[in-house]
């Protein structure tokens, strides 16, 4: 079964309903539908799920490490990644890029040793800097939320390290080898505010415990050249057959171990041959499946999007889940989350509403005119602070005469006599008494992100639904 992109344009019913039309049946032969309906084919698929984040991390981190020194988004493994300014419409390298924060990045491997964060004083400006473990969850989140703005030295520790924290550090401690920090730092976008997160990106540190207190220089990456560099991360993942899923998967679990909650599932895996800590013998499985696991799979988790059991709400016309970043055994939606918004914050942190459509048979188009009102006192609750960021059809920011992608309290908008907040969502200028609360679209389809950073945790909150987005409608 394959989901389509305008199958999910269909909307929900008539994407379950598509579903289960196409799953594999008597026209792909009567030996297949009986090797899919056995126990086996089901545990794999589950498992396959449950691996699908670790995978999926191994990979994202071999594309970004695979270079010799710092450049872009991509740097050596154990070397701090510092984006110097906000992308623009040329910008393709991920998508749904923010226009927010700064990020300060590295991955790096503590499975051999402890590491050293040294942050600097951030005064009072918000920064926060989640780390997470191989399977994708939030492990720890220092920043303006949970540690302040003082200057700090974190020891972020292995699952096997028992050794002796050095005094005036505070430690971390990972379930994981891999540990991947994806530090963000508040920047208003003008000449002054960029010299100022440059100098507090330069002052921070990320080296290995047994270099600690000397002068140290990252050494050179090495570049494998096996490494596909072009084809996207999740296009790469899913094209791995089943053989070769399970191998890599049960390689990265010898250091990057199960939790112990994940037991009752790992004793029914190990029918199959997955086992923590052992290889992936090939053979276990049948042969003829080598792609089937890998199809049903990932379609399982995006049909997870669709009929989501709870994790996803939805209000008019927005969708966002606030069970991002810690998952516990709820694997679905770490797959889930892994596949559409790998290294999501934890809710406390960051909630990202996304509107693909008004409704579930209109498209956003820049041939019409919309307005997004704030009642007075009804703008997102949050300590951090909020925006609205417009992207194409493909997520990524739309070039405009006043190089502008998103909207937030930063670029000044006016507000009503009343009051409240109306931002102008268009292709053209809603004319020069409005441009300050104009958000410009394409003349094509588009899609839009409400990202609320340290959203209030007491009502009105968007965590508890106490507070609602209003929804985007067509003039």
């Amino acid at each position: 079964m394959t989901i389509s992109r305008r199958a999910f344009g269909l909307g929900g019913a008539s994407l379950l309903a598509l579903a289960a039309a196409a799953r594999p049946g008597l026209a792909e032969g009567p030996v297949l539908d009986f090797v899919e309906s056995t126990e086996d084919f089901d545990i794999a698929v589950d498992a396959y799920v449950y691996g699908y984040p670790l995978v999926t991390m191994e990979m994202t981190r071999r594309i970004i490490t695979n270079v010799t020194e710092p450049v872009g988004t991509r740097g050596p493994m154990g070397t701090i990644i510092k984006l110097r300014e906000y992308p623009d419409a040329s910008f393709r390298d991920i998508t749904a890029p923010n226009a927010d924060t700064l990020y300060t990045t590295a991955f790096f491997d503590v499975g051999d040793e402890p590491w050293v964060l040294d942050q600097p004083d951030m005064g009072d400006r918000y920064f926060l800097l989640p780390l997470l473990s191989g399977w994708t969850d939030v492990f720890e989140v220092p920043g303006s939320r949970t540690t302040g703005g003082g200057a700090k030295t974190f020891l972020i520790t292995g699952p096997g390290w028992t050794g002796t924290v050095p005094e005036g550090m505070v430690e971390l401690k990972s379930p994981t080898a891999m540990v991947w920090l994806l530090g963000r730092i508040y920047c208003t976008g003008t000449p002054e505010d960029y010299a100022a997160v440059h100098k507090l990106q330069d002052a921070f540190k990320l080296q290995p415990l047994s270099t600690w207190g000397k002068d140290y220089t990252p050494p050179a990456g090495k570049v494998d050249a096996s490494i596909d560099m072009k084809t996207p991360t999740r296009d790469q993942v899913n094209a791995l057959t089943t053989s070769d899923f399970f191998t890599l998967l049960a390689d990265l679990m010898k250091r990057n171990p199960p939790a112990a909650a994940d037991a009752p599932a790992l004793e029914r895996f190990a029918k199959i041959g997955l086992v923590p800590g052992k290889d992936f013998d090939p053979k276990t499985l049948d042969a003829r499946l080598d792609k089937r696991v890998p199809a049903l799979g990932y379609d399982k988790i995006m049909l997870h999007f669709i009929d989501s059991d709870g994790d996803m709400t939805r209000h008019n016309g927005w969708a966002f889940t606030v069970k991002a970043g810690t998952y516990g055994t709820n694997y679905i939606q770490r797959a889930l989350v892994t596949a559409i918004g790998l290294g999501a914050n934890r809710p406390q942190d960051a909630i990202y509403p996304t509107s693909l459509k008004p409704d579930l048979v209109q498209d956003y188009s820049g041939e019409h005119k919309y307005t997004m009102v704030f009642p007075k006192g009804q703008t997102p609750p949050v300590k951090g602070f909020w925006s609205l960021t417009m992207y194409d059809e493909q997520l990524f920011f739309v070039a405009n005469p006043i190089n502008r992608y998103s909207m937030s309290v930063r670029t000044n908008p006016t507000y009503g006599e009343d009051g409240s907040l109306t931002i102008y969502i268009q292709n053209e200028s809603p004319g020069a008494d409005k441009e300050a609360n104009w958000l410009p679209a394409p003349k094509g389809k588009f899609h839009l992100m409400l990202r609320l950073y340290w959203p209030d945790e007491s009502p009105p909150s968007i965590i508890d639904g106490s507070w609602k987005i209003p929804a985007v409608t067509k003039a």
